[in-house]
């Protein structure tokens, strides 16, 4: 019996050694499991992490572009003051005044002379850029136009072209009018982007925003036989929405095609050479298409 008794024991005792065994291999094994998986989902995180990114969709990427515009106007009224004279000239029509194409448009010493776009953009959260811009706008009085006249003229040669409430603009001895060096509006917005098509080396991209700034055009205004006035005058401000579609190749060229609304009111538009209180004011809704090219690239490296 006592010998029975000792085998039993030494069985026992062997059964629980083998049972503690394996749940400690098993622990062992499973915890091996556990590390070998944060290892491996810590490496694809850092590997996603070095991955180059979509354009024009990570913080920290940048793009410039530059490009071509051509521009439509609603009807204005336009007030000039100034020493003996005070009226409004009601439904003026204007026109861009489009550089015809040719070298001029690829000549860095010509840039100016063309309808041009500049933009600089800096994303500052993921696909949200802060961009900064220059659209140079001309716009040109229609000459051969009758329009609305209110107020008085205390020169009489002048007084006398207005006939019956109006003023007939044609031979140019009243008036010409145009900003054409340019409607220049410098200006500052904010562009939500998504991606639309993603291809090996070829992006969709489309953007949405607005944006506000300030008129600083070169007037060209030649009122009742004086001087021409031609100087370049903060005269206002401005504010447009706007929206593109960009096809980015190879992760960095891209071609942008943009169309923008908005408003201009100006309000010191410079009419004289001199210091006098000569000015005029008016205000308007524009309409803008433009298109050119551009680089993006990125601030941070990735493989």
């Amino acid at each position: 019996m006592k010998k029975l008794l000792v085998v039993g024991l030494m069985m026992s005792n062997f059964v629980f050694a083998q049972n503690t065994k394996n749940d400690t291999v098993q622990y062992n094994r499973s915890v091996e499991e556990d590390l070998a998986y944060v290892s491996s989902e810590k490496q694809e995180i850092k590997a996603a992490k070095k991955e180059k990114p979509l354009p024009l969709s990570k913080k920290g990427q940048v793009f410039l572009f530059y490009g071509w515009n051509r521009a439509a106007y609603s009807n204005s009224d336009i007030h000039f003051s100034g020493n003996g004279y005070d009226f409004q000239l009601n439904n003026v029509t204007a026109q861009d005044r489009p550089t015809k194409f040719g070298i001029v448009y690829f000549d860095p010493s010509w840039f100016t002379v063309t309808q041009y776009n500049f933009r600089i953009g800096y994303f500052i959260k993921d696909n949200l850029a802060l961009v900064l811009g220059i659209d140079h706008m001309k716009y040109v009085m229609d000459q051969n136009q009758t329009v609305g006249f209110k107020g008085h003229i205390s020169d009489p040669q002048y007084a006398g072209m207005v006939e019956n409430g109006q003023v007939n603009l044609a031979d140019e001895k009243f008036l010409t009018f145009e900003h054409t060096d340019g409607l220049n509006y410098e200006n500052l917005g904010l562009e939500k982007y998504k991606n639309l098509v993603h291809k090996k080396n070829i992006d969709l991209v489309w953007s949405y925003g607005a944006g506000i700034g300030f008129m600083f055009p070169k007037s060209n205004v030649k009122l009742f036989g004086n001087e021409r006035s031609d100087r370049f005058h903060v005269a206002g401000l401005g504010t447009d929405i706007r929206s593109s579609l960009n096809l980015v190749f190879w992760k960095n060229w891209m071609i942008r095609v943009e169309g923008k609304a908005g408003y201009i009111n100006m309000w010191d538009i410079k009419t004289t050479l001199n210091n006098k209180p000569d000015k005029a004011r008016q205000d308007f809704v524009f309409g803008q298409v433009l298109a050119g090219v551009g680089y993006t690239f990125n601030t941070k490296k990735y493989k």
